[in-house]
């Protein structure tokens, strides 16, 4: 049996996008097809009616990637795909941050997003069509979705802003950013950059959600194509009327209390206490409807919490920790504390404390990278880690959680952009952050500690950078943008917006709005507001440190890099590796050697450097016409001695160039080991080379 396909499609700078449904994954609640040329996504979406017993919405989203949409068989043992690559994860994420929010509020029931990279040519981003498949199956299903919602990537590139780029404009662009949202604003932004200014940053979301309109309009036309599909009804938790004002007459006013209380702990212990004081109150025992009275008092209590501190927040202008709008909590610094690791530094700001740590490796270290755009290699690497212990709670240790990749990602991006060119410092570096406590953006905690650390590390970066995460409350014509937002602030608020960057721009944003839309106004001011603080902690870091040290620790290997010709890589490798493997047995030293004709040599001592250098140098020297050697005879003929100049290089210094004088035989003047003193009288096209000991001599006499 053959299907037809519900078909509509766009077209975007060129490139056309087109979306089916009807044909593949039926029994989904929805799924569509989505592609660009030849890169396809198949995305899923699946809706269970029964309502989960949870006070949070249980949604899951699963990014695919599969080997055989690029003609590959995955590496490893088993030759099949395994756990998502941290590039699946990410996608993943970003897939599901903007379509959270759309969701109706009380939704409990499981709902899972699948999306599999069917058909894969690397032309078109990927993770965007997977993001706009997603919106897209939600859309036509009977799921409850307050859609569509597109993405879009968006670069500059030559001082131009294109939306959907190749992977090779990708790479030359000066701003890389994700963006998702709505007709009415946008949700998410994700992205990097290379210094460019607020007001540039603000044109390109402005771009991109000018860009993302046709992909809305085709969503909408799937849907009336496949029959404007009636959402379902559902019935989420309603709270007890009843109940609700005996719980807000008891706690109302304590709840006004514990949120004057400054330090997170203790408004957190008070909170847990009054919850305990509550239920106490207001269940009796052997009451038979304790569950449900329980269930009433914690959405009772999570409401008033969440109302009454934006309502403080907007009103009296002050924050629950008693902060003004644009105040930055206070900062300290440590750098050098750790003796035995290459660089580290600890940055604390307020109740969010994270330790950076730097070590410095060699191209033996750089991470390979199987992937579906091929293999690569990074010699730049940051591992972000959120012990439960940093928020004062016991849970399961190993692995890295999707948070902790999306935190350490943002992070990794902030930094990238100010570390030295890779062919100038020839090293892998690698960071670690270990959030040792947590309030609010342990994120650009780590940005400021891996920066502190760099610089303590003597590498070479370009300037210092910092970060700071934005919040905002927004009830009606209420607007409250928060610099440097508390964890609770983050939870209630509307927005989670970071920004990292130098003092001349950004290189790092991150944004996710939980309302229904955000002016560009708002943003705007929110950009100006994170710049003032962004600048006010940079001030702060460079009270312990303003620049690299100038030295490195001695225990981090020295890396020296020296260039020859790429013909003469065979001569320093050897036969089998014998040269090279002799080499790195006398001096100890480590050897990358590259294609190109870069040599990399490394070992924590200077003096084994010089010894390796000098014998690589010496194989790869070239003979020079009119130029003196002392070498070594090796090989005597009739007409001539063999003289080896150079290691694996000899002349031949003929008969009538031995002496100044007439000579009947070679061995009356030189034998196989002699050392003599030569010019290079000519080095032919051939390769030949000419000698003269005469020369020499007659110079000597006629002095």
């Amino acid at each position: 049996m053959s299907f037809s396909p519900f078909v509509s499609s766009a077209t975007v700078e060129g490139k056309t996008i087109k979306i089916e449904s009807g044909a593949l994954a039926k029994q989904a609640d929805g799924s569509v097809l989505i592609s660009c040329g030849e890169d396809k996504v198949l995305a899923t979406v699946v809706s269970l009616r029964k309502e989960a017993d949870l006070d949070f919405f249980p949604l899951t989203v699963e990014y695919q990637e599969k080997f055989y949409s690029a003609g590959k068989i995955p590496g490893g043992f088993f030759r099949r795909e395994g756990r998502p690559s941290y590039e699946a994860t990410l996608i993943s994420r970003m897939i599901d941050r903007p379509l959270r929010p759309c969701f109706p509020e009380g939704y409990c029931y499981d709902t899972q997003i699948v999306a599999t990279t069917l058909s894969y040519s690397g032309t078109f981003p990927v993770g965007v069509l997977a993001g706009i498949g997603a919106s897209a199956a939600l859309h036509i299903s009977d799921i409850p979705f307050n859609g569509p919602v597109a993405s879009v990537q968006v670069i500059k590139i030559d001082g131009k802003l294109k939306v959907n780029p190749s992977f090779e404009e990708v790479e030359k662009a000066n701003m890389n950013l994700i963006v998702a949202g709505t007709r009415k604003g946008l949700l998410m932004v994700e992205g990097e950059s290379q210094f460019v200014s607020e007001a540039e940053a603000l044109e390109a979301l402005k771009f991109a959600h000018q860009s993302m309109q046709p992909l809305l309009d085709i969503q909408d036309d799937l849907r009336k194509q496949t029959g404007n599909i009636e959402k379902r009804s559902w019935s989420g938790f309603k709270v007890n009327e009843a109940w609700e004002k005996e719980i807000k007459d008891f706690a109302e006013e304590k709840v006004k209390d514990i949120l004057s209380i400054s330090e997170k702990t203790k408004r957190y212990q008070s909170f847990d206490e009054l919850k305990e004081k509550t239920v106490q109150h207001i269940v009796q025992e052997g009451d038979e409807e304790s569950a449900e009275k329980k269930k009433n008092i914690s959405a009772v209590l999570g409401k008033l919490k969440y109302n009454l501190a934006r309502s403080v927040i907007l009103n009296s202008k002050v924050r629950i920790d008693g902060r003004k709008y644009n105040e930055v909590r206070p900062i300290s610094c440590q750098a050098g504390l750790l003796p035995r690791v290459h660089g580290s530094a600890v940055f604390t700001r307020g109740e969010t404390q994270v330790l950076g740590t730097i070590t410095l490796g060699t191209g033996d270290d750089e991470q390979k990278v199987d992937a579906l755009a091929g293999a690569s290699k990074k010699h730049f690497l940051l591992h972000y880690n959120f012990p439960p212990y940093c928020v004062g709670e016991t849970g399961r240790m190993g692995g890295q959680s999707r948070r902790e990749i999306g935190h350490g990602f943002l992070a990794e991006k902030a930094l990238k952009a100010i570390l030295p060119e890779h062919n100038k410092f020839p090293y892998t570096v690698r960071i670690v952050s270990e959030v040792l406590e947590s309030n609010g953006s342990s994120s650009m905690g780590t940005v400021c500690s891996g920066c502190l650390a760099l610089m303590d590390a003597g590498v070479p970066i370009k300037e210092p950078v910092a970060g700071i995460a934005m919040g905002l409350i927004q009830e009606g014509k209420g607007v409250a943008i928060l610099s440097d937002i508390l964890g609770d602030e983050d939870h209630l608020g509307d927005m989670d917006f970071k920004v990292a960057g130098t003092k001349d721009g950004i290189t790092a944003l991150q944004m996710d709005i939980k309302i229904d839309s955000l002016s560009f106004d708002v943003m705007e001011q929110a950009l100006a507001q994170a710049k003032e603080g962004r600048l006010h902690i940079l001030e702060e870091m460079g009270k312990t440190l303003d620049k690299p040290r100038e030295d490195m620790s001695d225990y981090a290997p020295r890396i020296e890099m020296i260039q020859i010709k790429p013909e003469k890589i065979r001569e320093v490798i050897g036969s089998g590796g014998k040269v090279i493997n002799k080499i790195i047995e006398d001096t100890g030293v480590k050897v990358d050697i590259q294609d190109s004709g870069q040599i990399y040599i490394a070992s924590p001592d200077k003096e084994r450097i010089e010894r390796a250098k000098s014998m690589i140098e010496g194989i790869c020297a070239e003979v020079e016409e009119g130029a003196i050697y002392e070498g070594k005879v090796v090989k005597i003929a009739a007409f001539g001695a063999f003289v080896e100049l150079l290691p694996n290089t000899t002349g031949l210094l003929h008969i009538s160039e031995i002496a100044n004088r007439r000579i009947r035989e070679v061995t009356d003047v030189l034998n196989e080991g002699d050392t003599v003193k030569v010019k290079v009288l000519q080095v032919g096209d051939n390769g030949r080379i000419r000698l003269s000991r005469k020369t020499l001599l007659e110079a000597e006499d006629s002095q």
